[in-house]
């Protein structure tokens, strides 16, 4: 069974450049590109007005943005190599700057990809030689508290993405190399470092139960993974072009995926189908993510190269 969804709104040139990464609370959507200005546009209100902009968040530019899943904390990364935190003020509704990661030297590369626990507390994150770092931050030192190496000391393949489970127990990293690692946090060990995929992985996340990752990337699959065994249970293939980003629905039924030829998908992950394909451009979606769930439909944002954000809605019977 197919699955529609309709364009309920459109934010044309929400950026003046390029919207590499999208976050998502229950109420707001928070877009960074590669302008210096973070946007905060509020989804309570079918028309996503912008609520707040937050201008200078990094100068040159913001490549990742993340937030927790109970909405009261976000982290972005900057090409410059800093790393913010954002807290969010529960009466206004407006996000200040709460602090930055501490010992990060800002150096370019030295982080990339952005993950947090679903308390905001812990934040993980990628470098360029293959390093996965873990902070504490709820301490307002924000120490380091893990360090996960791939390769011989800095001799690892880049970082591209990198997610935390639910639960706080896992890390998964992808990277540019094709290898996708799952740690234990509680350990400091590796747990499994996982195949299927032979090109750079661009994404990956961890299912609602923590059960399954998925991965995938310039391979144009959604290799899916078993937690328990670390197996290679299953592949999702309809992409014409790299997969750049994925997020589970949060029941863990549907699985989310945006590609470089600039399609949406939605992908029944029982039924290892695609039950709904978008196209609201030719240019490359860099993020997809969806909305919390609503007592009326299932929603979720698209942005990219076009520069724009699109809203979608599962269109109901009656």
């Amino acid at each position: 069974m197919s699955k529609q969804y309709l364009t309920t709104h459109t934010v044309d040139n929400a950026h003046i450049t390029d919207i590499f990464s999208l976050a998502t609370t229950p109420r707001a959507v928070l877009s960074a590109s590669g302008s210096s200005t973070i946007h905060v546009h509020d989804t309570s209100d079918p028309s996503f007005p912008l609520k707040q902009s937050i201008s200078n968040a990094h100068k040159l530019g913001c490549h990742h943005i993340c937030s927790s899943k109970n909405g009261r904390v976000a982290a972005s990364a900057g090409f410059g190599g800093e790393v913010k935190i954002w807290g969010l003020n529960q009466d206004t509704g407006e996000w200040a700057l709460s602090g930055e990661i501490a010992g990060n030297s800002a150096k370019p590369g030295e982080v990339w990809a952005l993950a947090l626990s679903e308390d905001g507390s812990y934040l993980a994150s990628t470098t360029n030689d293959g390093r996965i770092n873990v902070w504490d931050i709820a301490d307002e030192a924000r120490p380091k508290i893990r360090e996960y190496e791939t390769g011989s000391a800095g001799s690892g393949s880049f970082g591209m993405c990198v997610d935390l489970s639910r639960d706080g127990k896992y890390t998964a990293s992808g990277h540019q190399n094709g290898a996708v690692y799952i740690f234990n946090n509680d350990s400091g060990r590796i747990l499994y470092s996982l195949s299927g995929l032979a090109k750079p992985v661009r994404a990956v996340a961890f299912s609602p139960g923590s059960s399954r990752l998925a991965a995938a990337g310039d391979a144009g699959i959604i290799a899916l993974y078993d937690m328990k065994h670390g197996e290679h249970v299953g592949n999702l293939t309809g992409h014409s072009s790299w997969i750049t980003t994925i997020d589970w629905s949060d029941t863990g039924e549907y699985l989310l995926s945006g590609s470089m030829d600039g399609k949406v998908k939605v992908w029944s992950v029982e039924r290892n189908v695609c039950v709904a394909t978008h196209s609201e451009t030719s240019k490359a979606l860099w993020a997809a993510k969806w909305l919390p769930k609503t007592a009326k439909s299932e929603m979720f944002c698209t942005a990219g190269a076009n520069r724009s954000l699109s809203f979608y809605r599962e269109a109901t019977g009656g």
